[in-house]
């Protein structure tokens, strides 16, 4: 029987309630393929430490060092690590301790059955950090661009909208109805993004108005 192992973490207290939800359908996908669930692994902090500051993921890892872990579950790739650079490096190290990753919001294994990589699966998770990478890049040179411009048009007044311009939370949460809707499915902000084509600063703002 193949042991896995469930890794899950947030960077906040208010992302609980959906880690809990993807928790427990990762532990249900364990369930109906058969899978000796070793230990679940939750762990709140944010995605640029690095492993030695995330103290949970590198308990995990001694566990996969010592052989008591064939394979870990992740709801999506954001939860190994947020750059493109040190996720792979975490899916590297894996490898060599012939522990394969299953991501479940792209259904992708990223070793086959002999412990050889997936080929396939490891070029789709290359793509998907690149583009999720890129879309980061672009949301911060446009904030930077209207930052820039503001400055040049407005000179040192504060940025925002002025008092008495705000809109209600009710109007926002209906005009964002999508994001509201993908959010208590448990989607991440970087994919509701993508999803809606709305910025991660507008999910963001839905998420917490909700």
């Amino acid at each position: 029987m193949i042991k896995t192992a469930i890794y899950s973490r947030v960077s906040s207290e208010s992302e609980r309630q959906d880690t809990e939800r993807q928790t427990n359908e990762l532990q249900q996908y364990a369930k109906r393929m058969n899978y000796e669930l070793v230990q679940v692994f939750e762990e709140k902090v944010s995605g640029f430490k690095k492993n030695d500051q995330r103290p949970v993921f590198s308990k995990m890892l001694e566990m996969a060092k010592e052989g008591s872990i064939d394979k870990i579950l992740v709801w999506e790739l954001s939860r190994i690590g947020r750059s493109v650079l040190q996720s792979l490096q975490n899916i590297q190290l894996l490898h060599d301790l012939k522990v394969g990753l299953y991501i479940k919001n792209f259904n992708l294994e990223t070793l086959n059955e002999d412990k050889t990589p997936n080929s396939l699966s490891m070029f789709m998770v290359q793509i998907l950090f690149s583009v999720a990478n890129m879309e980061s890049q672009m949301t911060l040179s446009r904030l930077q661009s209207g930052y820039r411009n503001h400055i040049k048009k407005n000179g040192n007044q504060s940025v925002g909208r002025k008092k008495g311009n705000t809109d209600c939370d009710e109007k926002i949460l209906n005009r964002h109805s999508d994001v509201v809707r993908l959010i208590k499915r448990g989607l991440s902000i970087r994919n509701i993004s993508a999803i809606t084509n709305k910025s991660t600063n507008t999910v963001l703002k839905v998420k917490r108005i909700i």
